[in-house]
């Protein structure tokens, strides 16, 4: 049967001990149920990289970003994101996915028009709502709404038009002609239309039905863009990025036990930094799988640094507290040398965020052009800092304070040594008398 010590029931009761342990159930958890969102480097896909005609306000730019995340989202493409670079440029990522399946789709400007004896009777403004497209055979037809007004508009252009054609217009592309039924030439208004039409191929209708469908479901573009760069990575290569990346995790794992080893020489001392690097490193991905946040090269990278940054921390503390070689009232120079401590962890945390915050926001400004790169290693280390410094220091903190309160100094002499820690117990009768004798 396992017995727990009084120290250890105290330091397991302490709240900020238990905050850990809920945290690190919760962060185990949400990677479980949400999984970890790897990025293109990892998983494979593409990056395309759009230039816009003309640089935009941020409303405009918001706008474009929004059409072309639910183009992509309704063409049934996952794992997509869509942000900014700067005022003229849009950066797409796509995991999983050949450039050349989504570049058409990405660039079409999406002005949809129904014109009737070339006279507009609807745009793309006028859809309220588009249904599934529908496939038989080679022919295809995707049916949609329009509001109330839009109805009546186009009741009124088709108007005694009936056996006429209704040209749909795609960005200028004639793509459906069909004729207009008689009743929908009564001058009543309707609020439920169709666009159709044939192709060669059932796969060519499929394809064709379902870039309708998402051009119309999305919208249309206020600005006309080009595709100006592209980069893919294939899945192969992604996954030799993921094994190496693990490989250098795992390197770094064992560097540190080895240097904190030599160090210390004291498993109460090494297993406790170990631990909490490790609890660092779940906290950190627990926050990325409830985040969505990519993990790419560069996150990993961010990771790493931030856990060696807090192994670095860790030691600072450790150091403190060894370095009082007075006993006298242990318990409470412990305290004052961890707060001396936390002094020193405080400033280099803040040093550290000051230095990561300008090269994240210039990340995001700039999206994955340039230095925008380096966005998922700021903000990686930041989050593994800012865990590091709110709730993992201050449990290891709260060992030190629970269990090096009896001279560690001389428990590392007594190990390397070979000699047990001498005992406080009273001598009995027997003792006292050798010793007397030995003396003598």
């Amino acid at each position: 049967m396992v017995t727990i010590n009084q120290a250890t029931k105290q330091f397991l009761k302490r709240p900020r001990t238990i905050i850990l342990a809920v945290l690190l159930i919760a962060s185990v958890v949400s990677i479980a149920v949400f999984g970890l969102q790897e990025g293109l480097d990892l998983a494979g896909g593409s990056m395309i990289q759009l230039h816009l005609e003309k640089p935009v306000d941020q409303d405009t730019m918001n706008t474009v970003t929004a059409v072309l995340d639910k183009r992509l989202n309704a063409f049934g493409i996952s794992d997509v994101q869509v942000r900014q670079s700067g005022d003229q440029d849009i950066i797409v990522e796509i995991a999983g996915v050949r450039p050349e399946e989504v570049e058409h789709i990405i660039s079409t400007p999406g002005k949809f028009e129904a014109k009737i004896n070339n006279k507009t009777a609807l745009t793309g403004s006028d859809i309220t709502s588009v249904s599934g497209a529908e496939v038989t055979g080679t022919q295809w037809k995707v049916p949609f709404s329009v509001s109330t007004d839009a109805a009546n508009k186009f009741a009124s252009v088709a108007e005694g038009q009936a056996g006429s054609t209704v040209d749909m217009y795609l960005d200028d592309k004639l793509i459906s002609s069909p004729q207009l039924d008689a009743g929908l030439a009564n001058g009543v208004g309707s609020t439920d239309i169709e666009v159709s039409g044939g192709e060669q191929t059932k796969e060519q209708a499929q394809n064709q039905a379902n870039e309708i469908h998402t051009v119309l479901e999305s919208g249309a573009l206020p600005v006309k863009l080009s595709i100006s760069g592209v980069n893919s990575v294939s899945a192969e290569l992604g996954s030799q990025f993921e094994t190496g990346a693990l490989i250098a995790g795992f390197l770094a794992l064992l560097a540190i036990v080895a240097v904190v080893s030599i160090k210390y020489r004291s498993p109460s001392l090494v297993v406790p930094i170990i631990v909490t690097s490790l609890s660092e490193l779940v906290l950190i991905l627990g926050f990325a799988a409830v985040t969505h946040w990519n993990l790419d090269l560069s996150a990993i990278a961010g990771i790493i640094a931030s856990i060696g940054t807090g192994v670095d921390d860790q030691i600072v503390m450790t150091d403190e507290v060894l370095a009082r070689r007075d006993r006298s009232d242990r318990k409470n120079i412990v305290k004052t040398r961890i707060k001396h401590a936390f002094f020193i962890v405080y400033a280099s945390a803040g040093t550290l965020i000051a230095a990561m915050l300008p090269l994240a926001y210039i990340g995001f400004s700039r999206g994955a052009t340039g230095i925008g790169m380096l966005t998922g290693f700021a903000v990686t280390t930041v989050v593994g800092v800012l865990v590091g410094i709110f709730i993992t220091r201050p449990v290891f903190a709260d060992y030190m304070e629970t269990f090096l309160i009896k001279s560690p100094q001389s428990q590392m002499r007594a190990r390397k040594s070979g000699k047990k820690p001498k005992r406080n117990k009273k001598k009995g009768r027997k003792t006292i008398a050798r010793e007397e004798a030995e003396n003598k």
